[in-house]
């Protein structure tokens, strides 16, 4: 019983603090909260790492961390909002390999372990403290787990996809002209 309720207490405190940590780095991209650039200086940078139309990738990027991320919190459709989160930040862990693991040089550190809380959110569920648990399930059922988890991969390689084809056309274009 004990045990039960310290996982619980576990899975409430992941979930609030990947939740949130999501929620507010989707809102920076959008909204320019907490020193973040806002969307048009988001989609500027997007453009730049072949994300196009960077406005539309841009929204899409902090409608889903910040969409996400409030999900996760409350612990309401937990599987399908963890796998958003693991998916966008698979794509993001991608996007910065080049600048090697650690956070502070610009790597992947940082986006990969979101990436992986995501993960696990989806397969272990949201605890008993949570909308899921309120709502019997309605939205978390363990096979809507697998299926969330097993879904992270495809998408966030089909985004990758598209970006190095964006990359690949404008060296190709450069090339052209000079």
């Amino acid at each position: 019983m004990v045990m039960g309720r310290l996982r619980d207490i576990g899975l409430l405190t992941l979930r609030v603090g990947i939740g949130g940590t999501l929620a507010a780095h989707g809102t920076q991209k959008l909204f320019g909260w907490f020193g973040g650039p806002g969307l048009d200086g988001t989609a500027a940078f997007f453009e730049t790492t072949g994300f196009r139309p960077g406005r539309t990738n841009a929204l899409l990027a902090g409608a889903t961390e910040a969409g996400s991320g409030l999900l996760l919190a409350a612990g309401l459709a937990t599987p399908a909002a963890a796998a958003a989160a693991a998916g966008t930040m698979v794509v993001a862990s991608a996007s910065h390999a080049e600048n090697g693991f650690f956070a502070q040089k610009g790597g992947y550190e940082y986006s990969a372990i979101l990436a992986l809380a995501g993960v696990s959110l989806a397969l272990i569920g949201p605890g008993r403290c949570s909308l899921d648990h309120a709502t019997r399930h309605a939205f978390d059922r363990p096979w809507m787990r697998v299926v969330a988890a097993l879904t992270v991969i495809p998408a966030a390689k089909a985004m990758l996809m598209r970006q190095r084809a964006a990359l690949a056309e404008t060296a190709a274009a450069a090339e052209q002209e000079g």
